[in-house]
């Protein structure tokens, strides 16, 4: 019987499994909750090596995980850490590039079997691009299975070297999700379902409060959300924007998030007079999402974008870059345009806003959309069919 069973013969030890956090990524954070709570639940021993502020916030404890605060640096110390919490450990999981690295280390002479669940693609550039392409490789060809959450990071991981890599059946977590998820606060889909009605099709009836103190009553509202990084694209964000002053009523671009590019940002708005507002860091995303006409992504780059998750889960049309896992995320749910073309992203979301029918469909699909994604018992089913290959005795040829 395997030992992955919850209910193993008498005397055999469950299966002891690490799983490896650096604590940057909201997303791979909640992943790894949801996960750990679906192991537990199923008579797997998990222990978490996160920073402490990464149990702080999801709670791992909460779930029945071990937490083993092991700090975000690959520094000897860090890595002696790791390496001392791993000892025992049956197989180790981690999560996100600079963790896995940090986890190649810390295994360096051991065989225990590493998995790594690659959430996003790192972005730099210069000298820095070079070095991340190095540890890339370190980490593709020394991890025994890589899932990746998206088919282009599939697509890289084997082109960098991978020995097994295989599409991740990545959930959004639900009810559990806790703060951060996307950068500025989280969302519950509780909350959202609760503004899923016939109010839907009239924004001024929905969330009044939120609309009124967002300046946005009697006009649309559009919203993004995530970190104020130059990967995310608000620079187009922000000249397709002129294009929106034109039209009565004007409508508002609201983004919610933080980040270096904020006085860049906020100075262009302020000389160009443009209909955008930062907002910064946001606790209430869910009631702004919910209150929104729109939803936009604009970045160059992502694999499973929580915010165009939870737009398709929350029924707000979405308008999205045509990059990186998105397209086989949204399907037709979602209206795509090219990264980089702030035309192409004007004429679409004008479009939108004058075609309500063309908000309905893909709403509709939206709904259909989310229904199709894994959810979380088939990502902990897959994940541990994997810790079943790794651990189970191999028969002699």
């Amino acid at each position: 019987m395997s030992p992955l069973s919850s209910n193993a013969p008498r005397g055999q030890s469950p299966l002891r499994t690490v799983q490896v956090l650096g604590g940057g990524n909201a997303g791979s954070s909640a992943h790894v909750r949801s996960l750990a709570e679906g192991l537990v639940a199923r008579g797997v021993r998990v222990t978490v090596c996160a920073p402490v502020e990464a149990d702080h916030a999801y709670d791992f404890l909460g779930v029945g995980a071990e937490h083993v605060h092991v700090p975000r640096s690959s520094d000897p110390v860090s890595v002696a850490a790791l390496r001392t919490a791993c000892a025992n450990a049956d197989l180790v999981h981690a999560h996100g590039l600079h963790a896995s690295f940090r986890t190649v280390l810390a295994l360096s002479g051991r065989t225990t079997p590493l998995v790594v669940t690659w959430h996003n693609r790192a972005h730099a550039q210069g000298p820095r691009a070079h070095l991340l392409r190095l540890l890339e490789r370190r980490v593709m060809r020394t991890a025994s299975v890589v899932l990746g959450t998206s088919p282009d990071l599939v697509d890289r991981a084997r082109r960098t070297g991978a020995r097994d890599a295989r599409l991740a059946a990545v959930s959004l977590p639900g009810r559990h999700r806790t703060g951060g998820l996307l950068g500025a606060g989280a969302l519950d889909l509780d909350t959202l379902d609760a503004f899923d009605g016939p109010d839907r099709d009239d924004p001024d009836r929905l969330r009044p409060k939120t609309r009124a103190e967002l300046g946005a009553t009697g006009r649309p509202l559009l919203i993004a959300v995530g970190s104020l990084d130059r990967h995310r694209g608000y620079d187009v964000l922000l000249d397709a924007a002129r294009a929106w002053r034109d039209l009565d009523p004007v409508p508002l671009v609201i983004v919610a998030g933080e980040g270096p590019l904020r006085p860049v940002l906020q100075r262009r708005i302020e000389d160009e007079e443009l209909p955008v507002r930062l907002i910064g860091h946001r606790e209430d995303v869910p009631e702004l999402l919910a209150a929104a006409d729109l939803a936009l992504l604009t970045s160059s780059w992502e694999s499973r974008s929580v915010l165009a998750q939870e737009a398709l889960h929350a029924r707000v049309p979405l308008v999205a870059t045509r990059v990186g896992g998105i397209p086989d995320l949204v399907g037709d749910a979602a209206e795509l345009v090219p990264y980089g073309d702030p035309e192409a992203l004007a004429d679409t979301v004008v479009r939108l806003l004058a075609d309500p029918e063309r908000c309905a469909v893909l709403r509709e699909r939206g709904t259909r959309q989310a229904a199709t994604w894994p959810t979380e018992d088939e990502t902990v089913a897959q994940v541990l069919s994997v810790y079943d290959e790794l651990t189970q005795p191999r028969p002699l040829a």
